[in-house]
């Protein structure tokens, strides 16, 4: 039988952090905008993107002020549909905003984070 040749690279980030005082609310706002739950509990709950990337969220020593970008942006593939569906779950989802590279748009996250949503321009090799 031949060998399958894996032509991702050959590293991911593995867990990105995520410091919100609500970790629940924290955890369903993430689910909301299309992550994975994998663990919630109420002082740890992790969630898994596209690619197997875990955002691990707990609580902050020092929460940010409210409308600090958060430290990791999102990705989709369609920039429109995830517009659409942000603003159908009232998530209140800024205009999009056409760019060179991608287009992108900003929707408040939990624990006073705003989060970047951007359109995909990966390689289009495997990822």
């Amino acid at each position: 039988m031949p060998k399958t040749i894996n032509k991702r690279p050959p590293v991911a980030v593995g867990h990105v952090r995520l410091p919100c005082s609500d970790v629940g609310a924290a955890a369903r706002w993430l689910e909301a905008v299309g992550l994975r739950p994998i663990v919630t509990r109420d002082e740890l709950a992790v969630l898994e993107l596209r690619g197997g990337t875990h955002v691990v969220v707990r609580p902050p020593e020092r929460p940010p002020a409210p409308g600090t970008t958060a430290p990791f942006d999102l990705m989709v593939d369609d920039i429109d549909a995830a517009h659409r569906d942000y603003t159908e779950k009232g998530l209140s989802p800024t205009e999009i905003k056409r760019g060179r590279i991608h287009d992108s748009f900003e929707v408040p996250g939990p624990g006073g984070w705003t989060f970047a949503v951007n359109s995909s321009h990966a390689s289009g090799k495997p990822i």
